[in-house]
């Protein structure tokens, strides 16, 4: 059973094709008995109209399932000698030769399938099949013209249907895709972010174990109980992380970027000013204070470094400056860039330079309150100088975990 549940997976993958209209071949046969009978005047040439009038639909049908070919010239040109043969058959001879018909109608939904040419086609095939049954065969042949009414409408719109779905499918599998590569790029960010501090953290305050514990032992150990801390925490926000559900406190980030500069031995100076923050806007600027110290920590061979919040009645302000050794040329770190594209995506910027005194200055701005749904994002500025980071483009690096 299971090899027949992967064939009709892959039926339904490729959807119906051409030979699925073949059988229709069948109202035919009407015509060929007729022949066979001996009834029909010069039966050779209804035999090669039946074969002429057979290979045009079976061609026609077969590219109405190729795309690129349905609506091709090719195509109408083939439907319209089937018309005309089909026609000069039914009026030639009339009788079960008119079944004939309503299998133009169904090549014509099938290579038509809806819209504003399936009116302009249709109505004027069916009028015309009207005129020619009742002209032949009377009013006994109304459901000639039934028929080929049916045949026309009900093709293009099962035909029309299909597609719909297939392109919903295909849509619904890009849609899980994306969801997918968002989800990857959130843990790819936050598993940056939080592992990159706590790291750095966990790095400075183990030196500053092994250089007090020579000379004031109970120093190296509280350095080495922060530790500890520090690493019980880091397991708490990963599991927050990895589950989705992680919100930070900048009130919080801040206590720990003071006790990391410190234990660095950079002077740390904290400011806050204004009224309190929404929630997302309190967890974005919090990822931004953990990157920037972490960066001072590690990077800047800094003595000093001071930390501005200031939120007003629509914009929040964010700016870290250190007196190191300033932005390198040309550096641009995937942490950064990570809060680039959250920071636009929230409407927000993120830039950095040169401090005016020396070192560097990285100013972070959020709106107060987050976008509406349906708003669109404000884009964020390159967050170095030369190196732009358009919002939401992804460099490939930003897809895995490298720190």
């Amino acid at each position: 059973m299971r090899w027949w549940r992967k064939r009709c997976e892959s039926r339904e993958e490729r959807g119906p094709s051409g030979m699925s209209l073949l059988p229709w071949l069948l109202l035919g046969l009407g015509a060929l008995s007729h022949l066979i009978s001996g009834d029909a005047v010069r039966p050779w040439l209804g035999l090669l109209g039946l074969l002429v009038f057979n290979t045009l639909y079976i061609a026609i049908v077969f590219r109405a399932f190729d795309p690129r070919r349905r609506n091709s010239r090719t195509t109408w040109a083939l439907m319209g000698t089937a018309t005309a043969v089909g026609f000069a058959l039914a009026i030639g001879y009339g009788r079960e030769w008119l079944l004939l018909l309503p299998l133009l109608g169904l090549a014509l939904g099938a290579v038509v399938r809806g819209g504003r040419m399936l009116r302009i086609t249709a109505f004027p095939l069916v009028a015309a099949v009207g005129v020619v049954t009742f002209w032949r065969d009377g009013v006994g042949s109304i459901g000639v013209v039934y028929g080929t009414f049916i045949s026309v409408m009900v093709t293009a719109a099962i035909l029309a249907l299909n597609e719909t779905v297939r392109e919903l499918r295909g849509t619904r599998e890009e849609l899980a895709r994306a969801a997918v590569e968002k989800e990857r790029l959130r843990f790819s960010r936050d598993l940056h972010d939080l592992l990159g501090h706590t790291l750095s953290v966990i790095v400075v305050k183990a030196e500053a174990a092994r250089r007090l514990a020579p000379g004031d032992l109970d120093a190296a150990l509280g350095q080495i109980s922060d530790i500890e801390t520090v690493g019980r925490q880091a397991l708490t926000e990963i599991r927050e992380a990895v589950t989705g559900y992680r919100e930070g406190s900048l009130g919080t980030e801040l206590d720990r970027a003071r006790d990391a500069l410190a234990s660095a031995d950079v002077e740390p100076v904290v400011r806050r000013s204004g009224p309190p923050l929404e929630p997302a806007t309190e967890a974005l600027l919090g990822w931004v204070v953990r990157e920037a110290a972490t960066n001072v920590v590690r990077h800047a061979r800094a003595t000093r470094c001071e930390i501005a919040v200031t939120s007003g009645p629509e914009r929040a302000r964010l700016t870290v400056t250190d007196n190191g050794r300033g932005p390198s040329p040309g550096a641009s770190g995937s942490g950064l860039r990570g809060l680039a594209e959250r920071l636009a995506a929230a409407g927000g910027t993120l830039t950095t330079a040169a401090a005016p005194s020396g070192g560097f200055l990285l100013t972070a701005q959020l709106p107060t309150s987050p976008p509406e749904p349906g708003e669109p994002d404000q884009p964020g500025r390159p967050v170095d100088p030369g190196t732009p980071v358009p919002p939401g483009e992804v460099e490939p690096s930003r897809l895995g975990f490298r720190l």
